[in-house]
């Protein structure tokens, strides 16, 4: 569970070119990366996870991403999938992707106040 400097700075620098307000923090051996206070990515393994519910998630399965297992293949699933590395380097395309991890982010987030 590493992350480089390089990738960590290449991935902040990328969605503060689609998101505002982004910022990274670290965590547990990798880095959450934030929209304002809504937690909607993480990086582990210099890998990007955006936040995923039934709205989105096809959108990774249908593309072959696999879910984050931070204990290893059979282990726990948490709710962020692989980010496809096409879409790093292609700020119209990844913008989508970053907003709609975000309104999942806000939709628990609005969840967890109720």
């Amino acid at each position: 569970m590493t992350v480089s400097a390089s990738f960590r700075t290449f991935i902040v620098d990328q969605l503060g070119r689609v998101v505002a307000h982004v910022r990274a923090r670290s965590m547990f051996g990798g880095v959450g990366i934030y929209a304002d206070q809504l937690f909607f990515a993480l990086i582990d393994d210099d890998t990007l996870y955006f936040k995923v519910d039934d709205s989105n998630r096809p959108d990774f399965e249908r593309l072959g991403m696999k879910p984050f297992q931070p204990y290893g293949e059979g282990g726990e699933i948490m709710q962020y999938y692989q980010v496809p590395t096409d879409l790093l380097e292609d700020l119209e395309a990844l913008r989508p992707w970053a907003e709609k991890a975000i309104a999942v982010a806000a939709r628990k987030a609005r969840r967890r106040l109720k």
